[in-house]
């Protein structure tokens, strides 16, 4: 640990150093102290949102700065003037109320054409900059800076302002506690360290607007922060260890309603819905320098592995008390259905899995999709894919992107939304309702051996199950596409209609799985011998099935007569 700096500037002397002038710089370092908490067997180590409630506590004894900056640690800050911009929305008029600023996470070291849409470009710069406009952007992981006293789990200031749909139903003014009871409820929820108990009302003054205006309510005059910080002593320094010990957090409110939650391998979207359930605000802030940057699993199985962790804690807030559906009064209406949508997008993949296979159905069974075009169909028909497409355009409009990575970003929903989706719900409900824990692993950052070629770790192939269905997708398609054709050619009346129909859908089909097919062929157009074994049996299990429940008619019309 590097020791707090003196509260006095500090100029450099001429001719310190040979190249650079430092006579006008200021040459303090920053503190830094390199924080690991205690593990110990028998002790739940909480994974990611353990780690940031101990460095949480550690850090209000140490340096207790107003505002807490949280990236991973394949991230890095690229802009160093993005901190102060977001710093400006909780000091200006009405910032007392926002509890975190979330920036975009921007990659590096992706392919050109980003074949599995790892920038998820839509995302970051269409849905999230919608939130924008309602009570902010969801807790993302990575790229925010946090007020440390909304972390402890306080209301937001005014908070009866924010009860209702409309903000317009006030509650009653509780009467403040005892002291005596107030002492007993802070060890019962940030326990038993009187240094950090102490530290979060000054934290929480830091943290105020400055009040420089009439209608800053909330605020502290400018230059109340100047007074000198005491120097770290010993003693202090052994309360930093023991606030981060494995059995501090027992008997109190750590990871429940305190700090980062527990109980979900998306620990950050539970941590901001529960900061925006008790009426607080969020900002997405765009710099036009990115402010960090990082890397990002380029390989397919780490993708879907990824996009699995995500799903599946979807899946177990749905399950949760978490659900939007029982938020408090303070959750606007609009924010509760994006919430919403967190929990729910992951049982798509049911329905998405069925839209795949209904072309192959439509080829196998000679009939189309639709028994009878009538024009209430094909207006219907017509509705639907107007609003589509507008809503293509607008998501392309939001999100500056061009039609090719919005193309990315689609394909990667259906290769996604059939094989990590579907597996997250299928474990999800082992969960709930067996009681059976899934473990994950950690996105792989490693980078490619391969110094010729930055992006060898993209033509890996490594096995996974994840690859199951939409292997069988694939290959229940290719099948249906030829036994419709054959059909076609050796029929005594060819319906080409019904083929062209049948055939464009599978085809479209196919045309989402392109990455994915281009995957599973590496470098080289190697693909292993698994991936054709289970791709085989599971087709032609299936066109077996098929022929077993339907076989083909023997019989042959000539002249509307059966003979």
């Amino acid at each position: 640990m590097i020791k707090n700096p003196h509260y006095d500037v500090v100029y450099g002397d001429p001719g310190e150093h040979p190249y650079l002038d430092f006579t006008d710089v200021d040459i303090r370092i920053p503190m830094f102290a390199y924080l690991s908490r205690e593990k110990r067997p028998g002790y739940d180590h909480n994974k990611k949102a353990g780690a940031m409630n101990a460095m949480v506590r550690a850090s209000a004894i140490l340096s207790n700065g107003a505002f807490m900056l949280n990236f991973d640690c394949d991230h890095y800050i690229y802009n160093c003037q993005a901190i102060r911009e977001a710093m400006c929305y909780m000091l200006d008029r009405g910032g007392d109320r926002i509890c975190y600023i979330q920036f975009p996470q921007r990659f590096e070291g992706i392919d050109p054409s980003d074949r599995y849409a790892n920038h998820n470009t839509v995302f970051f710069d269409g849905n999230m900059r919608a939130l924008d406009g309602l009570q902010g952007p969801m807790y993302v992981g990575t790229g925010c800076l946090f007020r440390r006293y909304a972390v402890y789990g306080f209301d937001p200031p005014r908070a009866a302002e924010y009860h209702g749909i409309y903000g317009q139903t006030k509650l009653p003014v509780t009467n403040p506690a005892e002291p005596d009871e107030q002492d007993r409820d802070n060890v019962r929820r940030f326990g038993k360290s009187k240094l950090f108990v102490d530290s979060i009302a000054v934290a929480e003054y830091q943290g105020r607007p400055l009040q420089d205006h009439p209608s800053v309510l909330n605020g502290r005059p400018p230059g109340a922060l100047l007074a000198p910080r005491p120097p770290l002593d010993a003693a202090t320094v052994a309360e930093s260890v023991a606030v981060i010990s494995c059995w501090y957090e027992d008997a109190t409110e750590w990871g429940q309603r305190v700090g980062w939650i527990y109980g979900s391998v998306t620990e950050d979207v539970v941590t901001g819905y529960r900061m925006h359930n008790r009426g607080w605000r969020s900002v997405y802030c765009i710099t036009r320098r990115d402010a960090f940057r990082g890397t990002a699993p380029i390989n397919l199985t780490d993708r879907l592995h990824q996009v699995l962790r995500w799903a599946t804690g979807s899946v177990e807030i749905f399950f949760s008390r978490n659900n939007a559906i029982l938020a408090s009064r303070r959750l606007k209406f609009l924010q509760r259905l994006a919430y919403l949508n967190v929990g729910i997008y992951p049982f798509t993949s049911l329905f998405l899995i069925m839209y795949c296979l209904l072309p192959a159905l439509s080829l196998f069974s000679g009939q189309f999709i639709v028994a009878t075009l009538d024009p209430t169909f094909l207006c219907y028909l017509l509705l639907i894919t107007i609003t589509l497409m507008l809503l293509c355009l607008l998501e392309v409009k939001w999100s500056g992107i061009g039609l090719e990575e919005w193309w990315r970003n689609e394909q990667f929903w259906v290769i996604g939304g059939t094989s990590a989706h579907l597996a997250a719900v299928l474990q999800g409900l082992l969960k709930v309702g067996a009681g059976i824990e899934i473990s994950f692993t950690l996105t792989a950052k490693a980078a490619a051996e391969d110094d010729d070629d930055p992006f060898a770790e993209l033509y890996l192939v490594k096995w996974t199950s994840l690859f199951i269905p939409p292997l069988a997708i694939i290959g229940i398609n290719i099948i249906a596409l030829v036994v419709g054709v054959s059909r076609a050619v050796y029929a005594e009346i060819p319906q080409y209609s019904k083929l062209l129909g049948g055939g464009f859908f599978s085809f479209w089909v196919l045309a989402h799985y392109y990455p994915f097919a281009k995957g599973l062929m590496g470098r080289r157009g190697r693909t292993p011998t698994v991936v054709y074994v289970w791709a085989g049996l599971i087709s032609i299990t299936v066109s077996l099935l098929w022929i077993t429940i339907s076989p083909p008619d023997d019989r042959i019309t000539q002249g509307g007569i059966n003979v």
